[in-house]
């Protein structure tokens, strides 16, 4: 087998940015949680508990993240010949995991007991403050999140939707996600107070309680699928699969390509492998040049791809010629 490409693993061109972006979260967070849970004890509520339980969520998902990021640049070495960049996705799936066990549990679990045991609504009005101001302090992180994810969406030239649904780059995808679901939030949490404010009942607590757990089950189920399918091994997008059979046939002295298997490994980070059949009559030179060639077409077309193998392979018409299998 030829194999062709820098072999090591390539450091994110974005990851400095991304890791500014889950520090933005990561200390917002970590300030909102603290007044929340003030704001829960002071006034009683358990929607405002709740809340405090989902930023603090937030913030060990943010810091696994940070570790996440680190992990995966560290470089190619003989242990590790293919790089780091998969193991951000083990730290995200555990991330996934912290959302899930820290606060769509603890949620659901404290707006069951609101509805069954009952509540006394207290003062709301601290609570109303500090949900403003983690308003705020939220809107500003998914901003920050938001800008990044247009800007990468923009250089890939995919839709914004489209991008934040399918990219590899699950830190920023998991700000966006957990930032836009702690402005849902504080929404329900503001509702449930007011809702027993007027009422005087803490049914309506429990349910914004209820309801922000689902939320994060929900956040928490998408993210930790967006992993497990990069861990499983994701290809590269169908066209540009088909991009690359384009160019790997646009080499001099290549006939076909028989199979053509693509990984993705990181978000700015892919393996692409080929069984391609070269002209019958091509010297063992020139099939090395047409590997070299084949290479640097692939990484200017795609500078995503950062390790190339073709793999020399005789095609259907010397096969059956020889007697062998068609197809190996």
């Amino acid at each position: 087998m030829a194999m062709t490409g820098a072999g090591a693993g390539q450091q994110d061109d974005g990851g400095g940015e991304s890791i500014f972006t889950v520090i933005v979260a990561a200390l917002a967070n970590l300030g909102i949680a603290v007044a929340k849970a003030v704001a829960g004890v002071i006034s009683g509520s358990s929607a405002m508990l709740s809340e405090a339980a989902h930023s603090v969520a937030d913030t060990v998902t943010e810091l696994l993240l940070l570790t996440a990021l680190k992990r995966s640049e560290k470089p190619a070495d003989e242990d590790h010949p293919l790089g780091y960049g998969p193991e951000r996705y083990i730290w995200a799936m555990l991330a996934a995991v912290a959302t899930f066990v820290g606060g769509a549990v603890f949620s659901l679990y404290d707006g069951i007991h609101t509805l069954v045991a009952g509540e006394e609504p207290g003062d709301p009005l601290v609570s109303y403050i500090v949900l403003a101001v983690a308003f705020l302090l939220e809107s500003y992180s998914l901003r920050t999140g938001v800008r990044q994810a247009r800007g990468e969406a923009e250089r890939v030239g995919a839709p914004f939707k489209r991008y934040l649904r399918h990219t590899p780059d699950t830190a920023v995808k998991a700000v966006v996600l957990e930032d836009s679901a702690a402005l849902i939030g504080l929404v329900l949490a503001a509702g449930g107070l007011l809702g027993g404010q007027l009422t005087g009942s803490g049914v309506w607590d429990g349910i914004a309680s209820l309801c922000i757990g689902l939320l994060l089950l929900y956040v928490a189920w998408v993210l930790g699928r967006s992993n497990a399918e990069l861990l499983i091994g994701r290809p590269l997008p169908k066209p540009m699969r088909e991009r690359i059979r384009a160019e790997l046939l646009a080499v001099e002295h290549v006939e076909a390509v028989l199979e053509l298997t693509t990984l993705v490994q990181g978000p700015r980070e892919a393996l692409v492998a080929a069984k391609v059949d070269f002209r019958d009559v091509s010297t063992a030179a020139q099939i090395e040049w047409a590997c070299e060639q084949a290479e640097a077409r692939l990484r200017e077309a795609f500078p995503v791809v950062s390790r190339v193998y073709l793999d020399p392979t005789p095609g259907y018409a010397q096969r059956r010629h020889e007697g062998l299998n068609p197809w190996p």
